[in-house]
């Protein structure tokens, strides 16, 4: 079938367009980037996507076969987003943290822009002071800022993540837009850039520093940069270490529902009843948040893992996030089998799954934006 216009597809589903004029913060970012990003603002409140963390490299029991993914096999489609990390890359490492190979990565990218799906990356970056991990909390922002005992270094880090970025190019010369999130989760404690290991205005000169390098310095315009919290109680939580309008183009959220292994069906009803007003009121905030400073807003990160719930997809995640303008939704990665814990550790269905079924209801509801529906939108035109 021949590929449709967004605008076509929208006077379809006789939604009406977004009022308000898409704005990047960069002013050079690439035709394709500007496109996404004005795409992004038309579907916002109309449509929601689908996203699945490393969905194309591997799922439970498979790695790394071609064309195969876990939604695919539930509901013969991809996801319309594709999560990825590059945690390692600033040690110029062959694997990132999850053990995915860079030029593997780099290979899907290309493949799921080339899907016509959009790709998102966060970035656990190890600790330039302590030479920890990311979960390593030893106090690091303010000596990597500029004038820091360890800037240099952290400048370094940064130039191997621009080549990363720059290698994002289709044979044709196009750099491949990406959704950014950098230092995710800011609000927590377990990260070195966390809540608890930076002020407020520590961590809002890293993220400036660190737009305007990429920006500026290593000229990388084909990113959109978001801003991204955990869970949050408050506005101000949520706001509070927010870098500005001239330095983010998204703000998001991660959240994820949790039960003890084994829980009854009481604790399991209970916990999704706590999980769904925490999900929405949070959402209410951000989107509220998204709309005052004329921003696109995401579910960055969410999911139960193992999917305990049978309904889990309609009743729980749909209805919390059915009547609220985020871009999309992504689930975290389906690992499988993790011997260190010996357990099971995916957040998506996977082919014989008892949430299967209800997934398949899910893809079809008519807000729900897979690969299929993503291609026809010409995302990047």
């Amino acid at each position: 079938m021949k590929s449709i216009s967004l605008t076509l597809f929208l006077s379809f589903s006789s939604w009406s367009f977004c009022s308000v004029k898409a704005q990047l913060i960069d002013e050079q970012a690439t035709k394709e980037t500007k496109a996404l990003y004005k795409n992004l603002r038309e579907l916002s409140g109309k449509k929601i996507m689908f996203g699945h963390q490393d969905d194309l490299a591997y799922g439970v029991n498979w790695k790394y076969e071609s064309d195969r993914s876990d939604i695919k096999e539930v509901v013969k489609d991809y996801p319309a987003v594709f999560g990825w990390d590059i945690g390692g890359i600033e040690h110029g490492n062959k694997e990132n943290l999850d053990h995915v190979p860079f030029d593997k990565m780099i290979a899907l990218i290309k493949k799921g822009y080339a899907l016509g799906g959009v790709n998102t990356i966060s970035w656990h970056v190890d600790n330039p002071v302590s030479s920890g991990n990311s979960w390593d909390t030893t106090r690091a922002v303010p000596d990597i800022l500029p004038g820091g005992k360890y800037h240099d270094k952290f400048k370094t880090w940064l130039d191997k993540v621009a080549t990363f970025l720059n290698e994002l190019t289709t044979d044709n010369g196009v750099k491949i837009p990406i959704l950014f999130r950098p230092f995710h989760e800011l609000n927590g404690g377990w990260f070195w850039w966390g809540r608890t290991y930076c002020t407020p205005d520590e961590y809002k000169s890293l993220w400036t520093f660190v737009v305007k390098y990429l920006k500026d310095e290593k000229h990388i315009h084909h990113l959109i940069y978001v801003y991204n919290t955990n869970s949050f109680k408050t506005r101000d939580e949520f706001m509070e270490r927010y870098p500005g309008n001239d330095l983010a183009d998204m703000l998001s959220l991660d959240i994820y529902q949790r039960a003890p292994l084994g829980a009854s069906e009481d604790v399991l009803a209970n916990s999704s009843e706590k999980f769904k007003i925490q999900l929405q009121d949070n959402l209410k905030i951000m989107t509220d948040e998204s709309r005052i400073n004329n921003k696109l807003s995401a579910l960055s990160e969410t999911g139960f893992e193992i999917i305990p719930v049978s309904n889990w997809w309609t009743n729980v995640l749909y209805n919390s996030i059915k009547d609220y303008p985020i871009s999309y939704v992504l689930v975290w990665r389906n690992h499988g089998y993790m011997a260190e814990k010996n357990k099971m550790h995916y957040f998506a269905p996977f082919k014989g799954h008892k949430s299967s079924k209800d997934f398949k209801r899910f893809y079809k509801k008519s807000k729900m934006i897979f690969r299929k529906k993503a291609k026809k939108l010409n995302l990047y035109q």
